[in-house]
């Protein structure tokens, strides 16, 4: 029995441990209209949208509720080649994703992982250019979607 409290309590230390950095930015709109406001800033930025996911929609799906959510897929092969070069295991984190949602008080947020952290089990230096640039990109666009 002390055993099973023993990995029980390590791996609670552990999953703690692996919880990744997010940054967060307050947006001004409903997660449809910030949303819409990613979109036109991603592609006017000349990067290329993959995917919009909307998790609430999906939860509707299976007669589920959700506040409103959506995540969107984008990059830009510029940016992100380089770090798949350096690193093929950079593929398991790109293209970058951000997060739109409502929180449990109304408010609307943006959120994402900082380059530096998502690729940080990778062998893309956190000080690589390629990182910085992405960081910059990520600040950006989800400043112009937030609306402030």
């Amino acid at each position: 029995m002390r055993i099973l409290a023993a990995t029980f309590a390590g791996a609670m230390l552990l999953g703690q441990a692996a919880v990744a950095e997010v940054t967060k930015v307050a947006a001004n709109g409903s997660v449809a209209e910030t949303m819409d406001a990613l979109v036109a800033a991603v592609e006017g930025a000349g990067a290329k949208v993959f995917a919009r996911v909307d998790h609430a929609a999906g939860a509707q799906s299976v007669e589920m509720e959700l506040a409103a959510s959506q995540v969107l897929i984008f990059g830009n092969p510029k940016l992100g080649t380089p770090a798949i070069q350096a690193d093929p295991l950079a593929g398991l984190y790109l293209p970058m994703k951000v997060l739109v949602y409502e929180d449990s008080e109304g408010a609307v947020w943006l959120a994402y992982e900082p380059p530096a952290e998502m690729l940080a089990g990778t062998g893309v230096p956190a000080d690589a250019r390629v990182v910085d640039m992405m960081t910059g990109a990520l600040g950006k666009l989800t400043g112009a979607a937030a609306g402030g």
